[in-house]
């Protein structure tokens, strides 16, 4: 019995998850960072611990 009911809480939560996803906005790939910024020209964006001040 426990199995069962741990195995259909987690394809309902699956399922869930899914319905969210499809029902949420699409992904914009105009406004999305670069998947691997190596060389892309994109500047960093952020702090850097190691970074010097100006």
């Amino acid at each position: 019995m426990t199995r069962r009911l741990t195995a259909s809480l987690t394809m309902v939560g699956i399922f869930v998850l899914i319905g969210l996803d499809l029902a949420g906005d699409p992904p914009n790939p105009y406004r999305a960072p670069p998947f691997i910024a190596l060389g892309s020209g994109v500047a960093a964006s952020g702090g850097f611990c190691g970074a010097l001040p100006d």
